[in-house]
C-alpha cells in the first residue's frame, strides 16, 4: 500500500459498489490512487433476473454468491480495481435479506453477526490499507435493508476502533481514517432524474416511495460535501454495472434514464462528509482527497 491516496469503500453486497461509486473508483485507479473495496457478504438473497440463472437462487440450489463473486470479478476489472476483498472472507456472512423475512432471522446473516468480530476484521483492514478516504452509506443504510446499516455500523466503528492505539494492537499499527464520506443523492439531482423519466414516458422507479422529498437516500442539497466528476469512466461502470447481470437489468429504468442522461447518471456521484474538514470553502467538493497532504 505504497500510493500517496488511498480510498476503502465499505459496502454490503456485490454491486452496492458500482451503482453507487463505480465511476468514482475508476477515476481514482487511473489518477494512481489505491482503491480497496470491502465486501460483507456474497449476496446470496438477491433476486435472480436471468431466467436460466433462476436456479442458484436461495430457494433453489442457494449458490447464488458464489456467481456472483464471478460477477465482482468482472465488475472489479472493468474498474480496474485489483484490491477488493469480503469482510472476514468469502462467506464469512451471509446476506440478511430485507427485514422481517426467513434470511434475516437466520444465524448467519450478517444482521445478526457478532459487532464486535465484524469490527474486529474491518480494523484489520484499515491498518493494513492505511486509507485517508473511507465510503460507506448513511446510518440508515441508504435505503433501509438490514445488511447496509449493518455495513453502516460495521465501517464507523472500524473506524473509531482502528485509530485507538489500545484496541487489539494485534491487527496492526492504529490509523486515523482523515475523512469519512456516507454515499447520497441530493434531492435536486433526484428531482431532475425522475422528471426526466416522466419527460421519457418512463416511470420513475422510486414511485412507491412517494415524493422526492420522501425518498430515503435522496438529502438535502446543503448536506452534500462532493460532487465526483467521474464522467470520462462511465463507459467503464457501465460495463461494471453490466457485469452484475443477475441483479442489474439494462433495460430498467436506469438505463432509460442513463441512456438519455448517459454521462451525467453514470459519471456524477456524491456524497456527505460525516469525517473530517471539507476540501472548499464553497461549493462541493470535486475531490474526496481535496485538503488533505497525501
Amino acid at each position: 500500500m505504497t500510493a500517496s491516496r488511498r480510498l476503502l469503500l465499505v459496502h454490503a453486497h456485490p454491486d452496492d459498489e458500482t451503482i453507487n461509486n463505480g465511476a468514482t473508483m475508476a477515476r481514482y485507479v487511473a489518477e494512481g490512487a489505491q482503491v480497496t473495496l470491502l465486501t460483507c457478504t456474497l449476496g446470496e438473497e438477491g433476486e435472480v433476473l436471468v431466467p436460466e440463472l433462476e436456479l442458484l437462487g436461495p430457494e433453489h440450489a442457494d449458490q447464488l454468491g458464489g456467481y456472483r463473486i464471478g460477477e465482482l470479478r468482472a465488475a472489479m476489472e472493468a474498474l480496474g480495481v485489483s484490491d477488493w476483498r469480503f469482510l472476514g472472507g468469502p462467506g464469512r456472512y451471509r446476506d440478511s435479506g430485507m427485514m422481517g423475512t426467513p434470511a434475516n432471522a437466520g444465524p448467519r446473516a450478517f444482521w445478526n453477526a457478532d459487532l464486535d468480530e465484524a469490527v474486529a476484521h474491518a480494523v484489520a483492514v484499515v491498518r493494513e490499507v492505511r486509507p485517508q478516504v473511507l465510503v460507506t452509506y448513511d446510518e440508515n443504510g441508504g435505503y433501509g435493508h438490514p445488511d447496509h446499516i449493518q455495513a453502516h455500523r460495521v465501517a464507523m466503528g472500524a473506524v473509531d476502533a482502528a485509530a485507538d492505539p489500545g484496541y487489539r494492537p494485534d491487527l496492526g499499527e492504529p490509523w486515523e481514517v482523515a475523512k469519512v464520506y456516507w454515499c447520497c443523492v441530493p434531492r435536486s439531482v433526484m428531482r431532475r432524474g425522475v422528471e426526466a423519466m416522466a419527460a421519457l414516458g418512463e416511470d420513475s422507479p422510486f414511485a412507491s416511495l412517494g415524493d422526492v422529498d420522501d425518498i430515503p437516500f435522496a438529502v438535502p442539497d446543503e448536506l452534500v460535501a462532493a460532487a465526483v466528476d467521474a464522467r470520462a469512466h462511465a463507459g467503464r461502470k457501465d460495463t461494471a454495472l453490466r457485469a452484475h447481470a443477475t441483479q442489474i437489468t439494462v433495460d430498467g429504468p436506469f438505463f432509460a434514464l442513463s441512456n438519455n442522461l448517459g454521462l451525467e447518471v453514470l459519471g456524477t456521484e456524491y456524497y456527505r462528509l460525516v469525517r473530517g474538514d471539507r476540501g472548499t470553502a464553497d461549493g462541493w467538493e470535486d475531490d474526496l482527497f481535496a485538503g488533505l497532504e497525501t
